[in-house]
């Protein structure tokens, strides 16, 4: 397996079909976001507007990086996966542009693992194709910061939440 960003003591791989129950995890950590929401795996994974984030992790379209550390446990992951106007994500801006999904474990948060899984998979993307980027964030949510810091801007607004997108095209890793 190649790795795509060696940082120690954590390194950056591509996602894998194995992977599928970590980005589960990954799921209910993006959803317990706020210190006192705690949904169960079973709650999020039983609500099929957050299930279909992950369910049949690797679709053909999805791509993903994963963190771990150095004896390989994995803390962090990155997914993109597409979807279509019959079950859109909450960030669903179009068909040509796949939604991000990511999360830090909660002891690894604040060691820059984030923004290295967004330069990681903002990577993958472009070499596949991939033009515009699109996610949802609640407007309370500290990575709302990383996402303004690493290009993404707001296309569409809710009641507590931000649909963002970023267009790969001109933005370059570098300036993330």
């Amino acid at each position: 397996m190649r790795v795509l960003v060696v940082t120690q003591p954590w390194t950056i791989r591509p996602a894998t079909a194995g992977d599928a129950a970590f980005l589960e995890s990954m799921l209910v950590e993006t959803v317990n976001w706020l210190p006192d929401r705690h949904w169960s795996r079973d709650r999020v994974m039983a609500d099929p507007n957050l299930a279909h984030y992950v369910e049949g992790w690797p679709r053909p379209t999805d791509l993903g990086v994963i963190a771990v550390d150095d004896t390989d446990q994995p803390v962090g992951a990155a997914w993109l996966r597409v979807f279509d106007a019959t079950d859109p994500g909450y960030g669903f801006v179009g068909t040509d542009a796949p939604e991000l999904g990511i999360a830090v474990t909660t002891a690894w948060r604040g060691k820059g693992i984030g923004r290295a899984l967004l330069r990681a998979i903002h990577e993958q993307a472009r070499r596949t194709g991939i033009a515009t980027i699109s996610l949802s964030v609640e407007r309370a949510n500290p990575a709302m910061r990383l996402y303004t810091s690493a290009g993404y801007r707001t296309v569409a607004g809710g009641p507590n939440s931000d649909t963002m997108t970023l267009d790969l095209q001109s933005h370059r890793s570098a300036k993330q």
